[in-house]
């Protein structure tokens, strides 16, 4: 019974976000994006042609560039998913809805598991179908293909995943429009802690570094984005470099480790059940 719940619950979380306002903005958004970003890559394939830049030179800005999109599509993805994941909850509560379907014999928990693997699904595959186009873009105007695309892919997955839950754990406590705001707010306070850590890890400052190392730590979104951004960089071009790019906010030297993966995971899981036990104790 409890599987069913949860299985009824994540495919009505599908229908209802795709009939939300916010998936035709997604979608408008999107394609402005990748037809800007198509005639960006173009016009660079032609300086290449022309001979401005050597093909080494192209690949290496083609690099750089695809990193600086996908976090356009990152940002669109965490604005879709927080405005998405804060109604699921408040907005029933307040209309009624969640009194009426929680009113049968169904665990609050196998409701909330249903709707938050529904926005899991949602989010994950707009980020994975949006990034995969850019890439066939890029392949196509300039021959460049990143290394590790599913990789790449897959943490942007995550990090939409991580963002969605805690848009969840907010919309059990507060107004869905000022969860969907607070959540947007901390994903773009992370990443410019990130940006700062960066910095201090390039100057040398361990305080400064630090920053960013807690930030990761708080909200794992930054970590998983710099994951991707290494999963997306050209590594020959990367080497070229040298150290006078290393507090740059789209390039990573690194790839993530295991143990930050597991930490993300546990992160999801513990947000997700701070979110269970908020939703048991709210009075609807």
């Amino acid at each position: 019974m409890t599987i069913r719940t949860v299985v009824s619950m994540a495919v009505l979380t599908l229908r209802e976000a795709s009939r939300r306002r916010v998936l035709l903005a997604l979608a408008v958004l999107t394609v402005a994006l990748l037809l800007l970003s198509g005639w960006g890559f173009s016009r660079l394939a032609a300086e290449s042609s022309y001979g401005t830049l050597t093909s080494g030179e192209a690949r290496m800005a083609a690099s750089q560039l695809l990193n600086l999109v996908m976090f356009g599509f990152s940002l669109i993805a965490a604005l879709g998913t927080a405005f998405l994941a804060g109604p699921t909850l408040s907005g029933e509560t307040e209309s009624g809805i969640a009194l009426a379907v929680l009113a049968r014999p169904v665990r609050r928990s196998a409701v909330l598991l249903g709707k938050w693997l529904g926005l899991v699904v949602f989010g994950s595959g707009f980020v994975v179908l949006a990034g995969l186009a850019q890439c066939l873009i890029v392949w196509w105007t300039v021959g460049y293909w990143p290394p590790q695309p599913a990789v790449a892919l897959a943490l942007l997955a995550a990090q939409t995943t991580v963002l969605l839950t805690l848009g969840l754990l907010l919309s059990t406590v507060i107004s869905p429009m000022a969860s969907g705001v607070v959540a947007v707010g901390l994903f773009g306070a992370t990443w410019v802690a990130g940006v700062v850590g960066g910095i201090g890890e390039a100057l040398g400052n361990d305080g400064v570094a630090r920053v960013g190392t807690v930030s990761r730590m708080l909200l794992p979104t930054d970590g998983l984005w710099r994951g991707a951004m290494h999963a997306f960089q050209d590594p020959v071009a990367l080497a070229r470099l040298g150290a006078a790019f290393d507090g740059s906010p789209f390039l990573s030297r690194a790839p993530l480790t295991v143990a930050y993966l597991v930490w993300a995971a546990a992160w999801v899981v513990m947000v997700w059940g701070l979110a269970a036990l908020s939703f048991q104790r709210k009075d609807l």
